[in-house]
């Protein structure tokens, strides 16, 4: 049965906060965040929020079972692509901030943990996907914060524009980024220097992060796309050894989930242990991003919805 065959009898679903596509043929499997809103639906900030992990997952578990009865169903067991990029002039902002400062301010842990553990859901999602005969590549064409680099680095190859920014601007409100940042910052750079990137607050530009290892190709602008193909048609040649390779890094780095769930329990304790001036920074973050991507009338509009 062809991949072709396979689409028709196990259809794509449909997302509200993803855009997801698949090219039979070729094996690959496409999933960009933020596409515009559907007539009638309200903008909304390009983060994590609740709806975009919830559609995340659901594309990752799609793909996954598909991707396995490719491989039950085919003389052979291709290597699929699973690309993950933005509709927006963003990547990712990151994490839910007015969601964190609601939380926090309620005492309310449980909730806060949950949405952590989402977080984390997501990135053992894509990370485990490459454990299979699957390659994911991210592709930054906007600036990707916090949660948005974690995202990236979760991925086997991060491609990225030239003039996009990254970083962790959590150290701002006197937090960290507890959702995967140094477990797969680490697995690029030396401890001690993802570490600093962690704290210094500095947004670095793909053109460093390219000359640090973090960035593994730098392209221009709006040839992102473009080079996630090349990747593909270079990948073609060699599955074989992609494969093989991804067990041999696993092997030696392994990044276990007891681990990130461990980092998720220090970020939530962290985080509630935050004073009335971190969450107003943290406020002021959620009003400037609903100024830039939601429209000068939600910018005053209340934290909690």
């Amino acid at each position: 049965m062809t991949n072709v065959e396979l689409l028709h009898r196990d259809p794509l679903p449909t997302f509200r906060t993803v855009r997801a596509a698949v090219e039979a043929e070729q094996h690959a499997y496409w999933c960009h965040m933020h596409p515009a809103p559907r007539a009638g639906e309200p903008p909304s900030r390009p983060c994590f929020s609740g709806a975009l992990l919830e559609d995340l997952a659901a594309f990752q578990a799609w793909t996954a079972r598909r991707i396995e009865r490719v491989c039950a169903e085919s003389d052979e067991e291709p290597l699929a692509h699973l690309v993950l990029a933005s509709d927006q002039p963003v990547f990712n902002l990151g994490g839910d901030l007015a969601l964190f400062a609601q939380l926090i301010r309620q005492r309310d842990r449980a909730t806060l943990l949950a949405y952590a553990r989402r977080c984390i859901d997501v990135a053992v999602g894509f990370h485990r996907l490459s454990a299979a005969p699957v390659h994911t590549i991210a592709v930054v064409q906007g600036d990707a914060l916090g949660g948005g680099f974690e995202a990236a680095l979760c991925c086997n190859t991060l491609i990225a524009e030239e003039g996009t920014g990254m970083g962790f601007p959590e150290v701002l409100f006197d937090l960290f980024p507890g959702m995967g940042a140094f477990s797969f910052l680490s697995r690029r750079i030396p401890a001690a220097q993802a570490e600093r990137m962690m704290l210094d607050g500095r947004v670095y530009g793909a053109e460093e992060l390219h000359r640090m290892g973090v960035v593994d190709i730098l392209v221009p602008r709006g040839e992102g796309l473009d080079a996630a193909r090349e990747v593909m048609r270079r990948n073609r040649r060699i599955p074989s050894a992609r494969r093989a390779m991804r067990t041999v890094r696993d092997l030696v780095q392994p990044v276990p989930r007891s681990e990130l769930d461990a980092v998720t329990e220090v970020w939530v304790d962290t985080a509630l242990g935050l004073g009335d001036k971190a969450l107003a920074t943290m406020e002021r973050l959620v009003r400037a991003q609903r100024k830039r991507f939601v429209g000068d009338a939600e910018a005053g509009a209340t934290l909690a919805r």
